[in-house]
This record gives C-alpha cells, sequence and structure tokens, in this order.
C-alpha cells in the first residue's frame, strides 16, 4: 500500500507522491520582488496604496522565508522518493508472508466470501446470487506495479463453477495515455443458465452500447441502468480516480482479512463480556 508524500505550494504533505515542479513557474522570490516593483501602480478605490506595498525590512524578511519555504519544498520532495523506495523494499518483503497466507487461507472454507459479507463496504453491494457466486471464491491478491505510483491490479482466483468459465477475473487501475486514472477489467466468458448470468451479460450488453445509444436513442428509449452490486462495480470502468471499492479492497480487506472473517466471533465475545458485566 503506498503512502508516499507529496508536496503543495505551502510544503505540506498528504499521502500522493510528487516529482518534480512545474516548468518555468516563477518563484516566490521574484514574485515578491515584481511586487514591490510594481507598488506605484497598485492602488486601491480612493488613492489607497495597495497591501502589498512593504517597507524594506518586511521585504527582506518576506524574501528570507521564501528561502527558508524553498529549502522545506526540497526536503519534502527527498522525502517523497525515499519513501517511495521504502514502500518498494517492504512490499517484496511482504510478498512471502501475503503468499504463505493465501495458502493458509485455502484450507479454511468459504474464507473470502465470508470476509467480503462482513465488511459494511463490500457487503452493501453484495446481492444474494453474488454471495452464493463468491463460494467459489478461493483466492484474492492486490499486486502493485514496480512503480507503485503508477496503478495496481486486484485478482480474484475461482474454482469450477456454474457461472463463469475464467479462473481468474483482474480489475486493474493504472494512469491512462491523458495521465489521468483509468482502470479495465477481464471480460467475463459467462456459462448460460443462472438468473445472475442474465443479468450480468445484459450489464455487459449495456455497457458496451452505452456510447452509441447516447448518441441514437433518445434518454426514454434507454434501458435503465441495473443496481450498483460488487459483479457490476467489476465491469465498471467510468472514473477510476472515485472507484472506493478498490481503495477498500486494496487498503483495508487485502491487508488484514481476518478480522472481517472473524467478525462474528469478535462480537460475540464482546456480547459475553457485556452480559457479564452486567450481572
Amino acid at each position: 500500500m503506498s503512502n508516499a508524500v507529496k508536496t503543495d505550494s505551502g510544503g505540506t504533505t498528504n499521502n500522493q507522491s510528487s516529482v518534480g515542479a512545474t516548468p518555468n513557474k516563477k518563484s516566490k522570490k521574484e514574485e515578491i520582488t515584481s511586487n514591490s516593483a510594481h507598488n506605484a501602480d497598485d492602488v486601491g478605490p480612493g488613492g489607497d496604496e495597495s497591501s502589498r506595498d512593504y517597507d524594506p525590512e518586511t521585504q527582506k524578511a518576506l524574501e528570507d522565508i521564501d528561502c527558508c519555504q524553498n529549502e522545506i519544498d526540497s526536503l519534502n520532495e527527498k522525502a517523497s522518493e525515499e519513501i517511495l523506495k521504502v514502500e518498494q523494499k517492504y512490499n517484496k518483503l511482504r510478498k512471502p508472508f501475503f503468499e504463505k497466507r493465501n495458502e493458509l487461507i485455502k484450507k479454511i472454507p468459504n474464507f473470502w466470501v465470508t470476509a467480503f459479507v462482513n465488511h459494511p463496504q463490500i457487503s452493501a453491494i453484495l446481492d444474494e446470487d453474488e454471495e452464493e457466486c463468491l463460494h467459489y471464491m478461493t483466492k484474492l491478491e492486490v499486486e502493485e506495479f514496480e512503480d507503485i505510483k503508477s496503478g495496481y491490479r486486484i485478482k480474484f482466483y475461482f474454482d469450477k463453477n456454474p457461472y463463469f468459465e475464467n479462473e481468474v477475473l483482474v480489475k486493474e487501475f493504472h494512469l491512462g495515455t491523458s495521465g489521468d486514472p483509468a482502470s479495465e477489467s477481464t471480460q467475463i466468458v459467462f456459462k448460460q443458465g443462472s438468473e445472475l448470468v442474465k443479468r450480468l451479460q445484459e450489464y455487459q450488453k449495456v455497457g458496451a452500447n452505452s456510447k452509441i445509444n447516447s448518441k441514437n436513442s433518445r434518454k426514454r428509449d434507454q434501458p435503465d441502468p441495473l443496481p450498483r452490486t460488487f459483479f457490476t462495480w467489476f465491469l465498471e470502468n467510468g472514473d477510476a480516480s472515485a472507484d472506493d471499492i478498490a481503495e477498500v479492497i486494496k487498503d483495508d480487506m487485502w491487508p488484514n482479512p481476518l478480522q472481517y472473517f472473524l467478525v462474528p466471533d469478535i462480537e460475540g465475545e464482546l456480547d459475553e463480556d457485556e452480559a457479564g458485566e452486567g450481572e
């Protein structure tokens, strides 16, 4: 999970990475000096001088502050680069433990479907047919790219099942050609028969023809969109930057699925403790 820092123009940090600066950007010192040189033109209503008309002492202090800020920004950029290196190092160190954990999880029947059902955000989009389908899910993997900033893949592994032929379903998030976040999903090869398959086939068809429909049909002629569910989320590749379910899986479910598998047991222990205190 990547938590590199990003520096904004004020030197603050947040949880994304930033490399380099905006080309041809005028420095704060140049702006300060330029403002001072044009103070005669900065006259407000009624002939009052602009608030940016600095006396020499203030001007010098502002330039010194700007020099300090430049040093802070430079250190923040170096911190971002170092944090990315640390994340890459520990991703490699964590990998064998994730693999060992997945092997152990295979020994527990219905581990992943139980964890998904117990997760508040994921369960909110799971319908009954999808829950039944997830009983065939055997493994989950989240694979970050070597360049952590550029994207990741979520892989869902399935045993042979009555819903689709695929053994692995992959949803990938990356930077598109425009530089904006984008996503793409495995094409699901459905088996005929179940109600879930019929609905998802219709969803795929509507998704493939949505652009044609929007151009050639009146709005009232278009089919009503299906409600958001787990598999419609998987098939949807619209605004990748706003994909909350992918973030939940990558940053919450994948790091520690055991906590969600054990939710009923934990809640039961808490209820017993509360009952004991009440006696």
